[in-house]
């Protein structure tokens, strides 16, 4: 429901018509300012400031600035890639790894931090390292790059430190617009229907093989997951279909929950939970602070996000295909309870599992997509693969890998 707006995102956005129906959450708002961990049985308010570097801020049992110096003063890694856990252990001690950053990729990858590929997940941070030896100066000293070209949106997004953005129809009407875009210019969308088969015609085209229909192609844009697309290709692409086989994902549960007449405890973005408290749930998302507009009731209506699972589903659910839904529920409301302390039933709810839907970048991701993309140039293959499973999870990721792709094929006056 929320992300934060980039060039290549806005520059859709405004293509699209939608900036009158743009919710920023601004830096100054409670949502931007104000981010929780739940560890030790209590919520506790992450540093911001000063003094949350000066001094001990729990979770934590001593100041971070210490880790901040141990940063500037570690010498750089000379490993090819690492887990994300050993590269923030390294550089910036134990507790930040186990907590924060544990934390993190759960909250933005579903993942485990200890599986997952610094170089992948946050090639910020590893090329900061590489380049400068420390993490915190490569990121105040930056990349260098010349910023890309920017939409008014963005602009105003930088100037008023957007920390997350929504649309007033939900993030669905993103998606909408664009079809509604497309349709009146001749492009044909077959929704809902999954892709069979993709064989390579005498003629070097494409057939793609629908449930009700064909169609031919010159070249195929591919965002499906890597596991999806590795069923659908020919035998003679099978050593493609072997690299897409090794890109995990896993499955999320996702309860969303509205309260009447209740108050948080708290108010902010909301709150992850470290492995080490509770595998199950990732977090909890406070979407009626960062996004009121969409409550659709009164002024007391609190409304959240339950993620649950992740990494971790398995051993706390089952098999995310037949779980059912009333367990997550239950567990949602028992975690809502707990941990905010709401112990009224919620006037409605949605439960949605997301089966394998974060793609995990684990060791050696970096080196797959390479092989991936060097077996594409070799067999000239017509084929462009975009999407989560490769370079970034976030919709922005992936709108800036399709237009990356669009301009290799096209140019880039296009």
């Amino acid at each position: 429901p929320s992300a934060v707006l980039v060039p290549p995102v806005s520059l859709q956005v405004s293509e699209l018509g939608l900036e009158g129906d743009v919710l920023p959450v601004p830096g100054d708002h409670p949502a931007s300012r104000n981010r929780f961990l739940y560890t030790g049985g209590a919520l506790h308010k992450l540093p911001s400031g000063l003094g949350g570097l000066l001094r001990p801020v729990p979770p934590f049992s001593r100041a971070l600035l210490w880790s901040g110096v141990r940063d500037l003063l570690a010498p750089a890694g000379t490993e090819p890639d690492e887990s994300v856990h050993a590269f923030v252990h390294r550089r910036f001690g134990q507790e930040v790894a186990d907590i924060a950053v544990d934390s993190l990729c759960r909250g933005v990858f579903a993942g485990d931090c200890r599986a997952l590929s610094v170089r992948s997940c946050f090639p910020v941070l590893f090329k900061a390292e590489r380049r400068w030896r420390s993490v915190l100066l490569g990121l105040a000293l930056g990349s260098g790059k010349e910023r890309r070209a920017e939409s008014g949106l963005s602009r105003r997004a930088r100037a008023e430190r957007w920390s997350q953005w929504s649309l007033r129809g939900g993030m669905e009407s993103l998606a909408e617009a664009l079809a509604a875009f497309l349709r009146p210019r001749g492009i044909e969308l077959h929704c809902h229907a999954p892709l069979r088969r993709l064989r390579r015609h005498p003629d070097g085209r494409w057939q793609l093989t629908l449930a009700d229909s064909t169609v031919m192609a010159d070249h195929v844009v591919s965002a499906l997951p890597a596991t999806a697309l590795a069923e659908v290709l020919p035998a003679e692409a099978e050593p493609l279909a072997q690299e897409l086989r090794c890109i995990p994902a896993v499955s999320v549960a996702v309860v969303n929950l509205q309260y009447e007449g209740v108050t948080l405890p708290v108010t902010g973005f909301g709150h992850l939970v470290p492995s080490s408290e509770d595998a199950s749930l990732l977090g909890i998302v406070y979407d009626s602070v960062a996004f009121p507009q969409h409550d659709g009731t009164g002024a007391t209506s609190v409304r959240l996000t339950v993620m649950l699972g992740g990494a971790w589903f398995g051993q706390s659910f089952g098999d995310p295909a037949a779980v059912a839904p009333a367990l997550l529920l239950q567990r949602a409301q028992v975690a809502v309870r707990e941990q905010l302390g709401l112990a009224t039933a919620p006037t409605r709810s949605i439960v949605r599992v997301h089966q394998a839907c974060i793609p995990q970048y684990t060791l050696g991701h970096w080196q797959r997509t390479e092989r991936i993309g060097r077996f594409l140039e070799e067999q000239r293959l017509p084929l462009s693969l975009i999407g989560a499973s490769y370079g970034g999870v976030s919709v922005n990721d992936c709108i800036a890998s399709a237009k990356a792709a669009v301009g290799q094929l096209l140019g880039p006056l296009h």
